[in-house]
């Protein structure tokens, strides 16, 4: 009976004044449902900042903007990116007193398929998800539009119970349940087709230009960004093709492809990407730049070949996720006064090491947004260049045309320039360079990979610099690391909270001066897709040279010397400012040990 579904409808409207069997109820909150009430407004705005997703400011503007616009204030929310659509689902499904859809929830296969088609379970944004007697659990984006559920009740003569998608969730499961199958029998519906794809450039643009293609890797890039992803992991296997996220640090899987779909997506991406389709031998890296929910996101995309198959890895670099405030990035009162300090010197060079994706280049385009003002010129040399800032001359590193951070840094350094931030110390040539310009007047702030603040001195003395320009040019060192953020909605008290409180006090009696603990642990739930963590924070050290530390570089100590007379002069290590967010509540103990290395 396929298209049943659109004569029901039509049957529906016909017979709208006669009694209706079965017909969808709302337990309790039929009545709020209606969009035109006149307080879903007021009701749905007090909502929102009692939650504290909003302040009254930005709710006052989108109220505006609904008036104007006419459209319902949750739509509005969205449009404008006060609101993420899994922030607006879910208070959503707390306002009316209707459930989210789990992933769990998503069938296998299409339900109901002989009784309705794809293209009706698309247009009505709605999904059927289960059968269970006389009960049908149906998945819907817009738990104000009743008119589809209506005609699933007609049509089914079933009790229709709904559940609210995440618009992004529905994406993906659309894809899952209705999309996969189709695509993968046009990829694999001829003998050899995916083998034959991999040695015809022509075959592997018509597959990434189809239209599940299109939309299968649209759902791809929209879930990791409304997952507040970091990066997207699209690998490829003997039987299958894992999709993973990182999200606060950590990968998850988000789906299993079926390997006749391997060539498609990479070349999908790769065309998107403008890189070479035909070329799968080398590594390639390229660019995407994509309007998502209305706010345009830029992706780094890279590609490596495996056994089987490419190996794209994609960086979501999404400039609104990104709050250049070093308070919001987790540094305490204490570190952003010495932070402060530190970059208000007119030369001198700062350093933040940390390993990869320890947020050291966020720490310092917050510190460039700090000093960015009309009487100073900076420039910034990297690669890549992450994120675009206003007011700021940036400039890409291109090796290949011979532009590598030493001839930047010699052509920046003719261009009158105040601060200089370069991306990285990578050898012995920046680093003289970075010492050249200290001396000559500028401020510059780098970043370099070490374990912590003391052992930059000695890896820089090892690069081949002399200790007595190490201690004339730097000004102070941050060591940082990242730690996820317990779950606000479900972490509770840590089963050996006592036993921690007393380890605390032992490594770091400072925690004592903060008050009564409140140790807590991570647990999951539908907030946080059950991992039990929401975002991450800064644990920092801030290693300031003063005139004993230059003594100690002076005559080449070790950096045990160095970091104990730091620590003696007050420095807290990068364990004690973690301590200081589990003693309260703010991350676990675990995150701290595994950030730190410590036992």
């Amino acid at each position: 009976m396929s298209g049943g579904i659109s004569q029901a409808l039509e049957i529906d409207r016909a017979t709208a004044g006669a009694p209706r069997v079965h017909a969808p109820r709302i337990a309790a909150h039929e009545q709020r449902r209606d969009d035109r009430a006149a307080d879903f407004a007021s009701e749905f705005s007090a909502l929102l900042i009692e939650q504290r997703l909003l302040e009254r400011a930005a709710i006052e503007r989108a109220l505006r903007a609904a008036q104007s616009t006419g459209e319902r204030l949750d739509q509005v929310l969205t449009k404008l990116g006060l609101v993420s659509e899994a922030d607006v689902a879910r208070m959503l499904s707390r306002y009316l007193g209707v459930p989210l859809v789990t992933a769990a929830q998503v069938p296998a296969e299409p339900v109901l398929a002989e009784l309705m088609d794809a293209g009706f379970v698309r247009r009505s944004k709605v999904m059927p998800l289960s059968l269970d007697g006389e009960r049908l659990t149906v998945g819907v984006v817009d738990p104000f539009n009743d008119e589809p559920i209506r005609a699933l009740a007609y049509l089914t003569g079933k009790r229709v119970a709904p559940c609210i998608f995440v618009a992004a969730d529905y994406e993906k499961a659309f894809s899952a349940v209705y999309d996969t199958a189709d695509a993968e029998t046009r990829t694999s519906g001829a003998p050899g087709a995916a083998d034959a794809s991999e040695t015809d450039v022509q075959r592997l643009r018509d597959m990434a230009s189809e239209a599940p293609t299109i939309r299968l890797v649209n759902q791809i890039i929209t879930g990791a960004v409304e997952q507040r992803a970091s990066d997207i992991h699209i690998e490829p296997g003997v039987d299958t093709v894992l999709v993973r996220y990182r999200i606060d640090g950590a990968l998850r899987k988000a789906q299993a492809l079926a390997p006749g779909l391997r060539a498609a997506i990479t070349s999908r991406l790769k065309i998107m990407a403008k890189l070479d389709i035909a070329e799968r031998r080398l590594p390639q890296d390229g660019r995407i730049k994509i309007g998502i929910r209305g706010v345009d996101v830029d992706f780094r995309v890279s590609t490596i070949p495996t056994s089987f198959g490419e190996s794209v890895v994609m960086r979501i670099l999404d400039r609104t996720r990104v709050e250049l405030d070093f308070g919001k990035l987790g540094f305490d009162a204490a570190q952003i006064a010495a932070l402060s300090e530190l970059i208000k010197e007119p030369n001198g060079i700062v350093l933040v090491t940390g390993p990869t994706g320890s947020g050291k280049t966020t720490t310092l385009y917050t510190a460039l947004g700090a000093l960015n003002d009309v009487e100073s010129k900076l420039f910034t040399v990297e690669d890549p260049i992450e994120y675009q800032l206003a007011g700021i001359n940036q400039v890409q590193v291109q090796p290949a045309i011979g532009l590598d951070f030493p001839h930047a840094l010699r052509s920046i350094l003719r261009q009158d320039p105040d601060i200089i931030m370069i991306g990285e110390i990578r050898d012995l040539e920046t680093a003289r360079i970075a010492v050249q310009a200290s001396l000559t007047g500028h401020l510059v702030l780098s970043t370099l990979h070490t374990n912590g603040a003391a052992a930059s001195i000695t890896r820089l003395i090892d690069m081949g610099i002399e200790g007595y320009l190490l201690a004339s040019t730097v000004n102070g060192i941050v060591a940082q690391r990242l730690v996820r953020k317990l779950c606000p909605q479900c972490s509770c008290a840590h089963d050996n909270a006592g036993h921690w409180a007393a380890e605390l006090r032992r490594r770091a009696r400072h925690v004592e001066a903060l008050g009564a603990p409140d140790i807590r642990r991570a647990r999951g739930c539908a907030a946080c897709n059950g991992a039990g963590f929401s975002g991450r924070s800064t644990i920092a050290e801030i290693l300031p040279i003063d005139p004993d530390i230059r003594g100690l570089i002076l005559r080449n100590a070790s950096d045990a010397e160095i970091d104990g007379a730091a620590r003696a002069a007050g420095m807290l290590s990068m364990l004690e400012s973690g301590a200081a967010k589990v003693w309260r509540g703010e991350t676990a103990i675990e995150e701290v040990l595994r950030a730190t290395r410590a036992g």
